[in-house]
C-alpha cells in the first residue's frame, strides 16, 4: 500500500532567499552529504535536531518546510 511521502522544501526556500547550500551547512554545522540527502528527499527518518535547526535558521513554520505528498 502506498501511503505517500514527505517532501522537505529546503531547496525551494534556499533558492527564494538566495542562500547557498554551503552557507547553510557551514552556519548550522551540518555535514553536506547529510544535507544533500534531505534536499533529494532521500531519507528514512527525520533528524529532529536538523529539522529544528532548519526551522530556526530559515524562520519558517514546520508546514512551510515539510509537505505531505499523496
Amino acid at each position: 500500500m502506498e501511503y505517500g511521502s514527505l517532501h522537505i522544501r529546503i531547496e525551494e526556500i534556499l533558492q527564494e532567499r538566495n542562500i547557498s547550500k554551503n552557507k547553510i551547512c557551514k552556519d548550522l554545522d551540518i555535514p553536506r552529504s547529510n544535507f544533500n540527502r534531505y534536499c533529494r528527499d532521500d531519507f528514512q527518518r527525520l533528524d529532529s535536531l536538523l529539522i529544528c535547526k532548519l526551522l530556526w535558521y530559515l524562520n519558517v513554520e514546520i508546514g512551510e518546510l515539510i509537505e505531505y505528498k499523496k
